[in-house]
């Protein structure tokens, strides 16, 4: 009877996993067999290197250039805004926060990756901008508010996965840097912390990925201009915003430009995740 269990809950589980193997791939097939028929028909140096977004034009232009930049530089920011401060909160909470405060902190940052990006962005609109606004002038609705929100927002990710890297860097590592006459300061950061190396460098390409998918915040308070990068408090429109913001009303090769799009998008992720993955296995070997 136990093995006749055994066999269920095993062809259950082969079910689940297939059923989103099956899933993955026929997003892939619809997204690929609506986007590619686009970047022929429009070219694909037009296409990817076109500094003009102009569906309206006769004749159009599609263009992603702009939006691919934008997403470059916006996902970059915020990297180089939230990977710091990520990490060292997550080094704070591994080796220095006392237990009572940890119980505090480590719910709230849980709470972080919960919140609903909208909510990010009404934070965005009603903080960031007149803060960016005051300080840095413009209008505030720039590249640099997208990259300061999406730093606050990648935090949970990086936070949640670099700690669980450092705590899992055996004890005797720590040990044996006190042993040698090292402070616990200087054994947390450079014996402990560079054994954790790989852990850390997952969590920043996995901020990396959320950074680079987001969308509703983004739209919120990064100005949505289809153009070419003209300065960190200018405006700028992400691959991710330029399709939620006009596929409810594109139709034709407009719509398939729009599907292109995601074949790009699609394409940044990917990579991303294989990088993920190859850092993953080098630290398994390791």
């Amino acid at each position: 009877m136990k093995k006749n269990h055994e066999k269920v809950y095993e062809i259950l589980f082969m079910l689940a996993a297939c059923t989103s193997v099956i899933c993955v791939a026929l997003i892939c097939l619809f997204l690929f067999s609506s986007g590619i028929p686009a970047i022929v028909k429009i070219g694909a140096k037009e296409f990817l290197s076109g500094t003009e977004w102009k569906p309206g034009d006769t004749p159009p232009s599609f263009g992603v250039l702009p939006m691919i930049l934008g997403s470059i530089i916006v996902t970059a920011g915020a990297i180089i805004i939230g990977a710091p401060v990520g990490v060292f909160t997550a080094v704070f909470l591994a080796k220095f926060c006392p237990g009572r405060v940890l119980k505090l902190l480590k719910p709230a940052i849980d709470l972080l990756a919960g919140i609903p990006s909208v909510v990010y962005g009404f934070f965005g609109i009603v903080a960031l901008v007149p803060l960016v606004r005051n300080i840095f002038g413009g209008n505030g609705y720039s590249m640099l508010t997208a990259s300061i929100l999406l730093g606050i927002m990648t935090l949970p990710t990086i936070i949640s996965v670099s700690t669980e890297a450092i705590n899992a860097v055996p004890e005797s590592f720590y040990e044996g840097s006190l042993a040698l006459g090292a402070s616990h300061e200087r054994s947390v950061f450079f014996t402990v912390l560079p054994a954790a190396k790989s852990g850390i460098t997952a969590s920043i390409i996995l901020g990396t990925g959320r950074a680079i998918g987001e969308t509703m915040a983004v739209i919120m308070v990064s100005g949505n201009q289809a153009r070419m990068p003209a300065g960190l408090l200018k405006g700028i429109r992400t691959l991710t915003a330029n399709i939620v913001i006009e596929m409810g009303y594109a139709a034709e090769l407009h719509r398939e430009a729009l599907f292109a799009s995601g074949v790009v998008l699609f394409v940044f992720i990917l990579l991303i995740n294989i990088l993920f993955l190859l850092l993953k296995r080098g630290n398994k070997q390791w």
